[in-house]
């Protein structure tokens, strides 16, 4: 059996049927779910590379993960993808050459639950190992028409704590600004909010700076942990 084969027969046989149309209705999926849950699956990831194998190649592994991720028939085989990327079997390989993959995810995903951890665990790190490549690079998705291109460059720093390129996020945010998409402000807002438990005296002056362009949801977000805020809370999805 192919590893793509053993994971898929793997969560087919972890699948709860009550659990999978709530976790279908939470995400607004229209992909089904097979209904298991993030532990049960890390740990089939887990025991079927430890049984089959890793990719042993950088093609082998992008074909593992495309094969996942382009046919999958259920919304925990791309998290099933995600997880190989993520895997330390898949270390050697998280570079700049690997942008052209996680660009496709995050075009593909098209949702908040698929795009964010491609941005922040995945893409976030290389941009810190090679900024002056990856940085244009960013650059380009936030002034891309794809709006989770844009949403992954705003959020692509978070958790990069004192290594944040704040000339980056300043111009991944204010191109932006303007975008009345709720995914977008509400990724400005959580990218603005995380910086700020590292400085925030620097996002207390970029609010300042643009508190007219900002959203009250963007604003309410970003100054959370800074004693300001604008107007009643909203949801806690994505983010």
């Amino acid at each position: 059996m192919s590893l793509v084969a053993a994971l898929r027969e793997g969560l087919a046989a972890l699948g709860d049927a009550e659990k999978a149309p709530q976790m279908q209705a939470y995400m607004k999926s229209a992909m089904p779910f097979r209904g298991v849950q993030t532990p049960r699956r890390r740990r089939l990831v887990r025991d079927v590379l430890a049984t089959h194998g890793a990719p042993a190649t950088r093609d082998a592994w992008i074909a593992t993960v495309r094969e996942l991720w382009d046919d999958a028939a259920y919304r925990e085989e791309r998290y099933v993808a995600l997880d190989l990327c993520a895997h330390r079997s898949a270390r050697a390989w998280q570079d700049p050459d690997a942008l052209p993959l996680y660009d496709h995810l995050v075009v593909t995903g098209a949702w908040w639950d698929l795009v964010d951890p491609v941005a922040t665990h995945l893409v976030g790190p290389i941009l810190r190992a090679a900024p002056d490549e990856v940085a244009p690079v960013v650059r380009g998705w936030s002034r891309d028409p794809d709006r989770w291109r844009r949403r992954a460059a705003v959020i692509v720093q978070i958790g990069a704590k004192a290594a944040t390129d704040t000339a980056l996020l300043a111009d991944a945010v204010t191109a932006n600004l303007a975008d009345p998409d709720f995914f977008l402000r509400k990724g400005i807002g959580w990218a603005l909010r995380e910086y700020a438990k590292t400085d925030p005296g620097w996002v207390r002056a970029f609010v300042d700076a643009h508190r007219h362009e900002l959203s009250p949801l963007s604003l309410r977000e970003a100054t959370k942990h800074l004693g300001e805020g604008a107007g009643p809370r909203a949801s806690s999805r994505a983010r």
